[in-house]
């Protein structure tokens, strides 16, 4: 199926915890608010709506702080959800929490076998290719274990070598299209993207990276407005969110959904 790897039928999100105040952060720069991260999540959650997405939104998990973040312990393609295994150890009951979530939703659920970690915010999906970023969340092991899965769907596995600075793989880059990539000015040069049309991030407006394209729209974090300009220019029609307290714990656009495709009307989603 064409462009499946920008055409969303279904999200599933969960509304930040109050506990989010505890969320990991790499440099803390102060504890978000939890009610301005709850306003900008709702503002998130409708972005998606207007994208023609039916949304399903699920409780806070007030012993998770970072379960807001639910890209991380989920991969959902072509009609399958792949349970991960987050990198970090506080965050290691958030799939379990959600597995049977994904039960009531895909006709097909699976576990990820064998050992080590892999973070859903090191996996970016095009059409043909799943490339996984290795990153301090996301291991060889980890890899080793999803290649036969994403490879039973019919995927073609790459694996990248985050650089050791960048969190995630998808912290500095998205994609746009399956043929072009929004990425930072460091993470392109690593030749990493080889294969791809990149967009480059303006100078100074790196975190811009963490996009996600949403059926007909690109919805880009708030402030980046030459990296905004660089995506209209180049026939993007373009969104723009506020993503301040989600980036105090690291986290952007990509992080605070699971996006995906159904047949059917409702599909099993409330």
């Amino acid at each position: 199926m064409p462009n499946q790897s920008i055409r969303f039928t279904h999200a599933l999100c969960r509304r930040p915890a109050r506990s989010v105040t505890q969320g990991l952060r790499e440099v803390d720069r102060g504890a978000p608010d939890p009610d301005l991260f709850d306003a900008e999540h709702m503002t998130y959650v409708a972005a998606l709506r207007d994208a023609g997405m039916m949304v399903t939104l699920l409780e806070p998990q007030e012993a998770f702080p970072d379960s807001c973040f639910i890209e991380d312990p989920a991969l959902c393609l072509k009609g399958v959800a792949i349970v991960l295994r987050p990198g970090a150890s506080t965050r290691a009951g958030e799939a379990a929490q959600l597995k049977p979530v994904l039960e009531g939703i895909f006709p097909e659920v699976w576990d990820l076998p064998g050992q080590g970690a892999v973070d859903g915010g090191d996996i970016l999906c095009s059409d043909e290719e799943v490339m996984v970023g290795l990153s301090a969340r996301t291991d060889r092991a980890g890899v080793a274990a999803l290649r036969p899965l994403v490879e039973a769907l019919g995927y073609r596995v790459r694996i990248v070598e985050t650089p050791p600075d960048i969190l995630h793989f998808k912290t500095e880059v998205s994609l746009l299209d399956p043929d072009t990539v929004l990425a930072s000015r460091k993470l392109a040069a690593t030749g990493c993207l080889q294969g791809y049309r990149v967009i480059e991030t303006a100078p100074g407006e790196a975190a811009a990276a963490n996009a996600i394209r949403v059926n007909d729209r690109v919805l880009l974090s708030a402030g980046h407005s030459r990296t905004a300009e660089r995506l209209d220019r180049a026939g993007y029609r373009v969104v723009e969110l506020p993503m301040t307290q989600a980036a105090l714990l690291d986290g952007g656009l990509s992080c605070l959904s699971l996006r995906f495709s159904l047949p059917g009307p409702g599909a099993g989603l409330a």
